[in-house]
């Protein structure tokens, strides 16, 4: 089945820092590196080369910077014939600085993501799609007619909540899973950062009563903790050597997840091989430059599940 991804497409311009600047400050950075990125992009690749046939819904400027995207999903195996170019549009662009420690700071200039319409969402070709994955940088009447397009459809629905805000339960109950990180699962519920396995637990409880069907926590090296009909469930990440770069980390993890649900897994099973493929792709620097290959990602042995709690007698949504 195919993976369809309603995209946000920017170029990363990265520059490697000491620390990051406070306000008023100047610090010098290495050199500038520019790369195909976005969300949607970086999603789109990682469900490709974990084997999905995938396509990709969004816009790009027409200037140089469109052009390397699309060349980036085409050379990664994506269709990307309903990425459409803007006339007198810039193409998105996020600023990104990475620290020593791997950790990075982004700003995003929407560009010509700001653009993409509900019609764009919705009027592509629905043949063979068995999941669809949406983020939260393009405009949310979009995401929303999407996510109620799967709906009608009988898609399964895959949202990354990212960057955070306010969702309408409509949204909410489409979610199957809904993905975020603990900052945006704190958003989202209004609870103290989950900071601890337990905390993520509870977190993802209270989005499952607010109506999303199953729930993926992700956190970081300490892996995910998946949220369905079959109870709450830890998923570790495997040990990495050296943490080199957390840009795209995530949407590795998401790409991987939509694809491995494509080709039929369950949940856990998805997430398992999403938390092992994300974890080496913090081990190089870069976004979709780091993802790895279905091949490279079956050599690094699945996370065990452990299960951290019974079903929550209280969710009668049904999956």
């Amino acid at each position: 089945m195919m993976v369809l991804v309603l995209a946000s497409v920017n170029v990363d311009l990265v520059v490697a820092v000491a620390a990051r600047p406070l306000g008023g400050q100047t610090v010098l950075g290495g050199d500038l590196a520019v790369q195909p990125g976005g969300k949607g992009g970086n999603q789109s690749v990682a469900a490709a080369l974990a084997g999905a046939q995938v396509r990709a819904i969004g816009r790009v400027g027409d200037d140089a910077h469109g052009e390397l995207l699309r060349e980036a999903l085409r050379s990664a195996g994506v269709d990307a014939s309903a990425v459409q170019t803007t006339p007198g549009v810039a193409t998105g662009v996020a600023l990104i600085t990475v620290t020593p420690d791997g950790e990075n700071a982004i700003v995003v200039a929407a560009g010509a993501n700001a653009l993409v319409s509900e019609s764009d969402a919705c009027h592509t070709s629905w043949d063979g799609v068995g999941v669809a994955v949406a983020q939260l940088e393009l405009p949310h009447p979009t995401v929303t007619a999407f996510a109620r397009r799967c709906v009608n459809a009988g898609t399964r629905f895959v949202l990354n909540a990212s960057p955070p805000r306010a969702l309408e339960p409509e949204l909410l109950g489409a979610c199957d899973p809904l993905v975020v990180n603990a900052h945006e699962a704190a958003a989202l519920t209004g609870q103290p950062l989950a900071t601890s396995v337990d905390a993520a637990a509870d977190a993802a409880q209270a989005l499952q009563r607010k109506g999303c069907r199953s729930v993926v926590l992700t956190m970081g090296g300490e892996g995910a903790v998946v949220l369905d009909t079959s109870g709450c469930w830890q998923l570790a990440a495997p040990p990495v050597a050296s943490v080199v770069d957390t840009t795209g980390a995530g949407d590795c993890l998401v790409g991987t997840l939509a694809a491995r649900l494509a080709a039929g897994d369950t949940l856990l099973r998805a997430t398992a091989d999403a938390v092992r493929t994300a974890s080496l792709a913090v081990s190089r620097p870069g976004a979709q430059s780091s993802y790895a290959t279905r091949g490279q990602a079956l050599a690094v042995p699945l996370p065990e599940p452990v299960r951290l709690r019974a079903p929550d007698p209280l969710w009668s949504k049904e999956p």
